[in-house]
């Protein structure tokens, strides 16, 4: 069963800005949410209804809908930033 992927205009913004080689590494784990919204490594947070992934020093937050098999990632940025 394949999710499929939905970016915000935002998060695509943001990962625009991000250098080429961390940006590779970031789009190969969002291509994985497809297969698997909820891998070992991603962590529900707390207080709103989404997930997060780290890639390096970056974070990919994204939600889940399971009725619509949707993965739609919400924020992209640094750790520093993220969460602010």
């Amino acid at each position: 069963m394949k999710y499929q992927l939905l970016i915000e205009r935002s998060a695509r913004k943001s990962l625009g800005k991000i250098a080429q080689v961390e940006r590779g590494r970031i789009v190969e784990s969002i291509r994985a949410l497809a297969n698997n919204p909820r891998p070992k490594r991603a962590r529900k947070l707390s207080g709103r209804d989404a997930w997060r992934i780290r890639v390096g020093n970056y974070r990919v937050i994204y939600e889940i809908k399971d009725e619509q098999l949707i993965v739609l990632v919400v924020v992209i940025g640094h750790r520093k930033d993220i969460y602010r």
